[in-house]
């Protein structure tokens, strides 16, 4: 008979593992040595010490003023002051420029008439803000909680349209004030011309520039006008970033910056950050981009923004940057076309040596001939 097979039990086994047993409070570690885990802790897991800068920007560095060139020098050969300005520029990317014969009276009558556009009703501004279609205008304004009023700016140009809507938003003084612009822009692009003429000879030869050197922006040249408001912090970081941007809109060959008063002048490149007592009365020229192109990178382009510290009243700068003009880079061209041309002669010219030797030749070749056909 088969026997029949052994029922299960109802309750199988339970294989799990067993909870852990719980460890008294006062119990100390296993770790034979709890020194040595500690201290291998404290250095492994050690975050390093970092240490972030004070500032967004590099601190300052003051130097000695840069040199003060006479614009009349620059016509004499005998004049040392290309030498310096080129030095000068290759290292910090400016010089001062005196006695560069803008009358005093000109220049008193466009800041004084600059003065009154910033007094212009905000919502009046508001509607001539620049932007991407429209670059020239008031720049919009930024504030800080617990600051006071930053730098504001109005960019001027010789641009119809602008003349038309300014007229339109403060009509009672902007013909006036574009007037008294348009006089001094035309001071300044002279002595501008006389600048880049004079450096042409040094630097701007090769003729694969001369393209580059006679390209105009669509506006021409360009005034960016600065109100300072009263002890604004030179390191004001908007201020800086803001000025940065405005350096790289317009192209430009040189940037000269009328701010006579200001206390110091900062000038701003990839290699740092100097500032300088500005000569009274001088003008302050910065390299800009072209000249960098033109110059295969050797002359850094550069912003540069003056400081005016403890005024009493709101002070106003302006920042002229202007590119050559045709008829100044057809000049240069043509001066170096002359140049080398003279040249060419100059090599090809015999000597009268040279021609006394070739007369003593075909005379000799010319008696030869004669004795022998006296022969035959």
């Amino acid at each position: 008979m088969a026997t029949s097979p052994e029922p299960r039990s109802e309750n199988p086994i339970d294989f799990r593992a067993p909870p852990p047993s719980p460890v008294a409070s006062g119990r100390r570690s296993t770790v034979t040595n709890d020194d040595i885990l500690t201290e291998f802790l404290h250095h492994s897991l050690r975050v390093p010490d970092l240490i972030l800068p004070h500032k967004v920007f590099p601190r300052q560095k003051f130097i000695e003023s840069p040199p003060v060139i006479d614009l009349q020098s620059l016509t004499s050969k005998e004049s040392d002051s290309i030498p310096k300005i080129l030095d000068s520029i290759s290292g910090i990317g400016c010089f001062q420029l005196v006695n560069y014969g803008i009358p005093p009276e000109s220049m008193s009558a466009a800041l004084a008439a600059a003065s009154g556009i910033f007094h212009v009703p905000p919502e009046k501004k508001a509607a001539a803000t620049r932007s991407l279609e429209r670059p020239y205008g008031f720049e919009e304004g930024h504030e800080e909680e617990g600051e006071s009023e930053l730098t504001e700016e109005f960019v001027w140009c010789r641009d119809e349209a602008l003349k038309l809507e300014m007229e339109g938003v403060w009509p009672a003084g902007y013909s006036n004030f574009s007037e008294k612009m348009e006089a001094l822009m035309f001071e300044i692009e002279k002595v501008a011309e006389k600048i880049l003429l004079a450096l042409w000879e040094s630097f701007l030869r090769k003729p694969i520039y001369e393209n580059e050197m006679i390209q105009q922006q669509e506006l021409g040249s360009v005034c960016c006008l600065y109100k300072h408001g009263k002890n604004v912090p030179a390191d004001k970081w908007y201020d800086v970033i803001r000025m940065l941007i405005r350096g790289t809109d317009f192209s430009h060959s040189l940037c000269l910056h009328l701010c006579d008063g200001s206390s110091e002048f900062h000038v701003y490149s990839k290699k740092g950050w100097v500032s300088f007592i500005p000569e009274k009365g001088a003008l302050i020229i910065t390299v800009g981009d072209q000249i960098q192109a033109l110059s295969g990178g050797h002359y850094k382009h550069v912003i540069g923004r003056p400081i005016f510290k403890d005024e009493k009243d709101d002070c106003i700068s302006m920042a002229f940057l202007c590119s050559p003009p045709p008829t100044a880079a057809a000049a240069a061209a043509a001066s170096v076309v002359t140049t080398s041309c003279s040249k060419t002669k100059r090599e090809k010219t015999i000597s009268l040596s040279q021609q006394a030797l070739v007369a003593l030749f075909l005379t000799l070749v010319y008696q030869f001939f004669v004795y022998f056909s006296k022969k035959i």
